[in-house]
């Protein structure tokens, strides 16, 4: 596709479907709600992504499209009912390609975000992914995008494709390979970030066939290890259709609008300790929805993918923060409060093997109520996960390079520590603002700028080349970059969770019982 310039004052691009024009925001072409595939609804209703209408003249891109259907979580919910459109596939795009004649032949690496949100809320328009600061300083393209979520996307309903949040992001990597040379992006440069949920996705992605060939790189941050067996999902997908008095079926679900859907995943994670013995758990930890392990479009876990080598040809960074867990105490009431009982059932609950707490005891013998609750819950979610993960790219042939976050959030003095979450604000540059306050205060620090800007460097760095400036992971070294105040690389110093951790491999979570 030739490439249209980029205008100083209302840029446009010319994609696929038609021509988009944009604004220019803090030195970036900026264009938003651009569909990347139809909207999943009527005829196309569970079904997987189909091509995005096409247009005649130039279509504003301006505005954010309308977020999925959302959980109830932290308010979420109240984003979907502000408007009735259905175009819920779209995505933004910020590039720092100053046109009027850029040349075509010398585009900018890509970074496509994936965003977060236990797989049952999130949205490509809240503030804290702008992305112009990243493109702007980092040299680079970055693209935004929602994907279906809850019951939409990951339910697993008779007579629809498994995975349809996976296939809508797969669905936005073509687009992307598709237009963003109009933009001035390079499809040959593709980096895939996200967190969280974001980065359980990408660990998905990475196994996933149909996703092969749109993407050059990936950086992980904090991957999640729950992925389910079908049995496991069907059955969660059978407690929310039952709480409509209907089947997991699409010719049942396809009468329910979708609030009143996402409703229902609601009711059934209200009282998920009704679960606890047939879901095991995620019914503990409130994770209803996640990537299923189908056999076809995700033939098997990202770990063993990788290990068998999937991401041989992938660059690949793989990280956590320290305190995963301590955000997720905050929000429970729990900080300081954790009592040896709550903590001893905690570690037989989550840590591996049938002897696991006995060893958690043994590996942490100063350790009090409260740490060691932390501990297992961080490393069973998302920091043994991660390193697992990246440990699967080296023995299959790929390489990684992993990171630990060390640096303490100075928001609410202290509390939060190097908590789950805190990467995202220093990742995009995007400091100030609700979401961030809580984290890093009212007003940046010195370290925070000082810490964002290595990060940004490191991230963009890697996306132009492969490099973010720290060696690979190896079995035998193990050095990460740990990122603080003043990063540096050292020898993995979550040692004593990685041996106790050494032999598990994260398997689909399966039924428990029926």
């Amino acid at each position: 596709m030739s490439q249209t310039p980029l205008s100083h004052s209302s840029p446009e691009a010319r994609t696929t479907a038609g021509t988009v024009r944009g604004t220019r925001e803090a030195g970036v072409a900026v264009f938003r709600g651009i569909p990347f595939a139809g909207p999943p609804v009527g005829a196309n209703r569970f079904a997987a992504p189909r091509p995005a209408r096409s247009w005649d003249g130039v279509r504003a891109a301006v505005a954010y499209g309308p977020p999925p259907p959302q959980a109830d979580v932290f308010g979420m919910d109240a984003l979907s009912p502000e408007t009735s459109d259905d175009d819920w596939l779209t995505v933004n795009v910020w590039s720092p390609q100053p046109g009027p004649d850029p040349d075509p032949d010398s585009g900018l690496p890509v970074m496509v975000w994936f965003h977060g949100g236990a797989y049952v809320i999130g949205t490509s328009g809240i503030p804290e992914y702008h992305g112009a600061r990243l493109a702007r300083e980092g040299g680079v393209i970055v693209v935004t995008f929602n994907y279906r979520l809850g019951m939409e996307g990951f339910a697993r309903i008779e007579g629809a494709p498994a995975n349809r949040g996976l296939l809508d992001q797969v669905a936005a990597l073509r687009w992307v390979r598709d237009n963003i040379h109009s933009f001035g992006g390079d499809p040959d440069r593709v980096t895939l970030f996200g967190e969280s949920a974001g980065a359980g996705s990408i660990a998905a992605v990475l196994a996933m066939p149909s996703a092969a060939g749109l993407f050059r790189r990936a950086i992980a941050q904090s991957v999640p290890g729950t992925f389910f067996s079908p049995e496991l999902a069907g059955d969660i997908a059978t407690a929310c259709a039952a709480e409509l008095d209907l089947r997991p079926t699409v010719a049942d679900l396809s009468t329910v609008v979708p609030a009143q859907l996402a409703t229902a995943g609601d009711s059934v994670s209200a009282k998920l300790d009704r679960w606890t013995e047939r879901w095991g758990r995620i019914a503990h930890r409130s994770i209803p929805f996640a990537p299923v392990v189908d056999g076809e479009v995700l033939p098997v876990t990202p770990w063993q993918a990788l290990a068998d080598g999937a991401g041989r040809d992938i660059d690949l960074i793989v990280g956590h923060t320290r305190e995963e867990q301590r955000l997720f105490t905050a929000i429970d009431g729990l900080l300081g409060q954790v009592t040896e009982n709550q903590a001893n059932a905690a570690l037989r609950l989550f840590a591996p093997g049938p002897d696991g707490a006995d060893r958690y005891h043994a590996a942490f013998p100063l350790a009090g109520p409260d740490e060691l609750y932390e501990l297992v819950h961080s490393d069973w979610l998302f920091r043994m996960p991660s390193l697992h993960l990246a440990q699967a790219q080296v023995s299959g042939g790929g390489r990684a390079h992993v990171f630990e976050l060390t640096w303490p959030a100075p928001g609410m003095g202290g509390a939060f520590g190097a908590c789950h979450g805190l990467d995202v604000p220093l990742v995009f540059g995007n400091l100030t603002g609700t979401g961030a306050a809580m984290l890093i205060g009212e007003a940046p620090t010195p370290e925070a700028e000082t810490l964002s800007a290595h990060i940004r460097s490191a991230w963009t760095a890697f996306a132009a080349h492969g490099d973010p400036g720290w060696p690979p992971y190896d079995p035998d070294r193990r050095l990460v970059q740990l990122l603080d105040t003043r990063p540096t690389v050292a020898t993995y110093p979550e040692d004593e969770s990685r041996l106790l951790w050494q032999d598990h491999v994260f398997p689909a979570l399966p039924l428990l019982g029926r």
